[in-house]
């Protein structure tokens, strides 16, 4: 069995690596020891995309169908992505697993895998419905389904409020998860006749650095005092808002009730120290389900369009409960 190259990789080394990486004698990308996968990750952006490479990274090291995982984080940059899927495709991998940075740009890339006879499987996040033939599958969270729960979250804790005040913490521009849990949560509480004001919205990058920097935003802009709620796309954004709203003199999670989106060790243990009230899942440990994925493409075996995974919802009294259980 070829040695498992499981540790990052820059995209640009690649190439130089394809010998080691297994090309068989018929330059293909595979092995009689098993199949050669490219994983083009998005970064190391938080907790939650770390607990998501390392799940991807021991699955396929303990799975004795997959011969080699070529791994790749890109750093947050959709370009590293691009040349990453390229060198995949010179090097003849057997399948290429994709989290795109952004929904958009990727026909011209994912369209030479096509001509390669490549298959390609989006892990976590989407691509825009344009280009859906030009993936296999998809296996992640809803991320719409993410936002509905925070939006019946917030329909039924501010249900006698006149009009509820709300400060939204934005993921990454075009990321799908930003944009669905954007409309998950708006489509709730229009269609629930809701009184709302959105006060103001801008992204943080899913970083806790840019999610305590647009927080000061906020809080020098409109101040807190006639705010209610702020929702924030994942926990690093609102662990990095709790920062500034404690800078500030603020109560988090009394003086303003917080969601986040994720579910993080950090970010259930600022819910039982009470400065957030209420926790969506977004599950990162899905390698096993990943590699049982690619085994079937490989084998051109016919799966669903989209597979998600398991999630749920966590409220301030299932906080302490739920702690001991979080993996990343």
């Amino acid at each position: 069995m070829l040695k498992k190259s499981l540790a990052g990789l820059a995209a640009g080394a690649l190439l130089l690596s394809a010998a080691a990486c297994g090309s068989g004698d018929d330059g293909g990308g595979g092995s009689e020891d098993g199949l050669v996968v490219g994983f083009a990750q998005v970064g190391a952006e938080s907790a939650w995309r770390t607990a998501n490479s390392q799940s991807v990274q021991d699955s396929a090291a303990a799975d004795d169908r997959i011969a080699d995982l070529q791994f790749v984080d890109a750093q947050q940059e959709q370009e590293k992505q691009i040349d990453a899927i390229r060198n995949f495709i010179t090097q003849k991998v057997d399948v290429i697993v994709l989290a795109p940075v952004v929904e958009t740009g990727w026909t011209d890339i994912l369209t030479e895998a096509e001509q390669a006879g490549i298959p390609v499987i989006l892990a976590d996040r989407g691509i825009e419905a344009a280009d859906e033939d030009l993936y296999v599958t998809r296996i992640g969270s809803d991320f719409v389904e993410e936002g509905r729960k925070a939006g019946t979250w917030t329909t039924q804790e501010f249900a006698e409020n006149d009009t509820t005040r709300i400060l939204q913490l934005e993921g990454t521009v075009g990321a799908a998860p930003a944009n669905d849990r954007n409309e998950g949560f708006f489509e709730v509480l229009d269609s629930e006749g809701f009184s709302y004001e959105l006060v103001d919205s801008q992204s943080g990058d899913f970083t806790a650095e840019g999610g305590k920097a647009v927080m000061e935003t906020f809080i020098s802009t409109h101040g807190l005092d006639d705010i209610d709620l702020l929702y924030a796309h994942n926990d690093e954004m609102g662990l990095g808002a709790i920062q500034a709203i404690e800078e500030a003199g603020y109560v988090p999670g009394e003086d303003i009730k917080i969601i986040i989106v994720d579910g993080s060790k950090a970010g259930f243990q600022a819910g039982v120290e009470g400065k957030l009230n209420y926790i969506v899942e977004c599950n990162p440990a899905f390698g096993d389900q990943l590699m049982d994925l690619v085994v079937q493409v490989a084998n051109g075996e016919d799966v669903e369009k989209f597979t998600p995974v398991e999630e749920g919802a966590f409220t301030a009294d299932q906080f302490e409960a739920e702690l001991p259980n979080r993996q990343f």
